[in-house]
């Protein structure tokens, strides 16, 4: 049985930061694109940043580049998402997502729809305020 698990939300001051985890189980997450999404009440989840196999190509949000880094460690089968410089509007339940996709161009696994992703995680939630 294929989980994903994200983990280190939690509330952060403006100007913060926060490093998500996405561990696996049942599933290599280096041989998956993997990507970052989030989604406020009301709106449609958004992508964040992803990244390919083999060569961990990335792609960012304009709203979040230069702020966030995604990454990864194969020996913990476990992608990051490091977050810096958080603002109000971080604030969002993130998700991380496996894709089954062998190609290592970023900007074609962004243009994914989010239905066609092949994993996901519950959730956790960022919540950035005074």
């Amino acid at each position: 049985q294929v989980q994903l698990v994200e983990s280190g939300g939690g509330l952060v001051q403006p100007g913060g930061s926060l490093t998500l985890s996405c561990g696996a189980s049942g599933l290599r997450l280096d041989y998956h694109a993997v990507g970052w999404f989030r989604q406020v009440p009301g709106k449609e989840r958004e992508g964040v940043s992803c990244i390919s196999r083999s060569v961990d190509n990335t792609y960012y949000a304009d709203n979040v580049k230069g702020r966030f880094t995604i990454s990864r460690d194969g020996s913990k089968n476990t992608v990051y998402l490091q977050m810096n410089s958080l603002q109000p509007e971080d604030t969002a339940v993130y998700y991380c997502a496996a894709l089954r996709y062998n190609g290592t161009r970023a900007q074609v696994i962004w243009s994914v729809p989010t239905r066609l992703w092949d994993y996901w995680g519950q959730g956790t939630q960022v919540t950035v305020s005074e």
